[in-house]
C-alpha cells in the first residue's frame, strides 16, 4: 500500500494523482463491501423469515394504501415515494450496466443479478422500515424527511456517524452522480444524432452542442429541483411508470418474436452462472467466477439495496405503518432488477450480436435492439436513456435534499446546494468522466458501509416492526396502524409525535 501511495502522488497532474488515490481506497473497499452487502441481505432474509417472499403479495397491495391522515395536505403518498425511489434506481445501470455485466461476465451474470436482487429485497425492507419509524416532520414545510442519517442519530445515538453518512450521500448523489447522468445523456444524444468524429463532426462543433445540451438540462431540472421533494415526487409519478412501460413493451415484443429461443437463453444463463472462469487474484479470486462478480456488482449498483439511498425517499411517505413503506421499497428492488434489468438481458441474449464483440455498455444494447426492431432502435434507446437519466437526476436530488436539511435547514444553505447541484449537471454534460465515476464509487462505498453496520445493529427494531405488522394482519386488520404507545422502549428514542 505504501508503494502504491507513492506511485499515486508521483503521477503527472493533480487530477491523475487524485484519481489514483481514490482508486487506492475504493478498490479494496468494494472488494469486501460486495460480500458485506450480500451477507447482510442473507441475514435479514433469515431473521425476517424470508419477508421478500412471504409478504410479496402484501407489497403489491400496499402501493395503493391510504395516508395515515387523509386530511393532512403535507407529505407524499406511498406510491409517490415508491416512484421517487424508483426514479433514482432505474437509470443507466438498467441499460448500459446490464450490457457491461453480460459482455464481461457472460450470460451467467444475469443469474447472479437475479439472486442478489432477491436477497437484497430483505435489506431494502429493513432500511426503509427504519427510515419510516425515525422520520421527522419539517417545521417549515410540514413534509416528512428521514433516512439513514436520522435512524443512525436517533436509533443508535451516533451523531458523528450520521453526519459522515450525510456528507457522503450529498457528495455522491448531489454532485458526482448528477454529473454522470448528465454525461450519459450527452453521449446518448451524440450517438442518436450521428454526431461523432467518424461521421465528420469536428470537436469544436460537438463542444458547442455539449454546452447547449448542458444548458438545456439545467433549465429542465431547475424548476423541478427548486420545487422541492414534493414536486420531484409529482414529476416522478408521471414519468417513471410511463418510461418503464414503454421499455417493457419493446422488450416484450422482442421476447414474443423470439419465443422459441427463450428456453435456450434461460438454459444458457443458468449454465454459464456456474461454468464461467474465475476472476483470479486476491483472497477470494479463485472461487469467484467472472459471471458471479460482474453480476453481483452490476446488480447491486442498479437496485441499491442496502446502500442507504432509497430510504431517504421512503421516509417522505405518509403511511399508517413503517412496514408498509418497507414492503413497497422492497418491491422497487424487484422491479428494478428482476423486471427492468431482465428486459435488457433478454434483448441482448436473444439478438444475433456476438458476445465477443468489442461493443460494450449502451452500444451493445443498441446493436442488439437494432438487430430486432430495425435502425430506429438507436434513437429509441437514446430517448429512453434520456428519460431514465433525467429522472435519476431529480430522484438523486430528493435523496440529497433530505440530508442537506439534516445537516442545516437554513434556506440559504439549501439555495447554495441547489445551485451547486445544477452546476455539476452542467459540468457532467461538458466534461470527461473517469475520475468522477471512481469518486462516485468511493462515496457510495462509504455510505453503504455505514448503513449496513447501522441496520444490522438495529435488527431487533426491524423485527419488532415486522411482528407488530404481522400480528395486526393476522387479526384481519386491512390497513395495520403502528402505535408508538404500544412500544414504550421505542418511545424513548423517537423524537416526534408522528406515530
Amino acid at each position: 500500500m505504501y508503494n502504491k501511495d507513492i506511485a499515486c502522488f508521483s503521477q503527472d497532474g493533480l487530477v491523475n494523482a487524485v484519481h489514483c488515490a481514490v482508486n487506492t481506497v475504493s478498490e479494496p473497499l468494494w472488494a469486501w463491501l460486495l460480500w458485506l452487502l450480500l451477507g447482510v441481505g442473507v441475514f435479514f432474509s433469515v431473521t425476517t423469515g424470508l419477508v421478500q417472499f412471504r409478504l410479496f403479495g402484501r407489497s403489491l397491495k400496499e402501493i395503493s394504501g391510504s395516508r395515515q391522515d387523509p386530511n393532512d395536505p403535507h407529505g407524499i403518498t406511498s406510491f409517490q415515494a415508491f416512484v421517487t425511489g424508483l426514479a433514482s434506481r432505474v437509470g443507466t445501470g438498467n441499460i448500459a450496466g446490464v450490457a457491461i455485466a453480460i459482455s464481461m461476465g457472460g450470460a451467467g451474470a444475469v443469474f447472479w443479478m437475479w439472486l442478489v436482487a432477491l436477497i437484497g429485497m430483505a435489506s431494502a425492507f429493513a432500511e426503509s422500515s427504519l427510515a419510516q419509524l425515525y422520520k421527522v416532520r419539517d417545521k417549515k414545510t410540514g413534509l416528512f424527511r428521514g433516512g439513514p442519517a436520522y435512524y443512525i442519530a436517533h436509533g443508535l445515538n451516533l451523531h458523528w456517524l450520521s453526519v459522515l453518512f450525510s456528507v457522503s450521500l450529498i457528495v455522491c448523489f448531489g454532485f458526482v452522480y448528477q454529473s454522470i447522468q448528465a454525461n450519459t445523456i450527452v453521449q446518448a444524444v451524440q450517438s442518436a444524432a450521428n454526431m461523432t468524429a467518424e461521421d465528420g463532426v469536428s470537436a469544436e462543433v460537438w463542444n458547442t452542442y455539449k454546452h447547449a445540451i448542458g444548458a438545456v438540462l439545467v433549465l429542465l431540472a431547475a424548476p423541478i429541483i427548486f420545487g422541492g421533494v414534493r414536486r420531484v415526487a409529482k414529476v416522478a409519478e408521471g414519468v417513471v411508470p410511463l418510461m418503464s412501460v414503454v421499455y417493457l413493451l419493446v422488450a416484450l415484443y422482442v421476447m414474443i418474436v423470439n419465443a422459441g429461443e427463450i428456453p435456450r437463453v434461460l438454459g444458457l444463463i443458468f449454465q454459464d452462472a456456474f461454468n464461467s472462469k474465475a476472476v483470479g487474484g486476491g483472497l477470494l479470486g479463485g472461487i469467484v467466477s467472472q459471471a458471479m462478480m460482474y453480476g453481483i456488482k452490476r446488480g447491486l449498483y442498479s437496485n441499491e439495496a442496502g446502500q442507504g439511498s432509497a430510504p431517504n425517499a421512503a421516509a417522505a411517505a405518509d403511511v399508517k405503518h413503517p412496514v408498509s413503506q418497507g414492503l413497497i421499497q422492497m418491491l422497487g428492488v424487484f422491479i428494478d432488477t428482476i423486471v427492468v434489468c431482465s428486459c435488457t438481458a433478454f434483448i441482448i441474449l436473444l439478438s444475433n450480436v456476438p458476445m465477443n464483440t468489442e461493443l460494450s455498455g449502451i452500444q451493445l444494447t443498441q446493436a442488439a435492439l437494432e438487430s430486432q426492431i430495425g435502425g430506429w432502435a438507436q434513437q429509441f434507446l437514446a430517448v429512453v436513456l434520456f428519460l431514465f437519466a433525467f429522472t435519476t437526476i431529480i430522484g438523486n436530488y430528493a435523496y440529497a435534499e433530505t440530508n442537506v436539511k439534516y445537516l442545516h435547514g437554513n434556506r440559504f444553505v439549501l439555495l447554495v446546494f441547489r445551485l451547486l447541484m445544477l452546476g455539476f449537471v452542467y459540468f457532467g454534460a461538458v466534461a470527461e468522466m473517469p475520475v468522477v465515476w471512481d469518486m462516485g464509487d468511493l462515496t457510495m462505498g462509504v455510505m453503504a458501509l455505514i448503513n449496513l453496520i447501522a441496520i444490522v445493529l438495529m435488527y431487533k427494531t426491524v423485527l419488532l416492526l415486522l411482528k407488530d405488522y404481522s400480528v395486526k394482519v393476522r387479526r384481519g386488520i386491512k390497513e395495520p396502524e403502528f402505535k408508538l404507545s404500544e412500544h414504550p422502549v421505542l418511545k424513548r428514542k423517537i423524537k416526534s409525535n408522528i406515530w
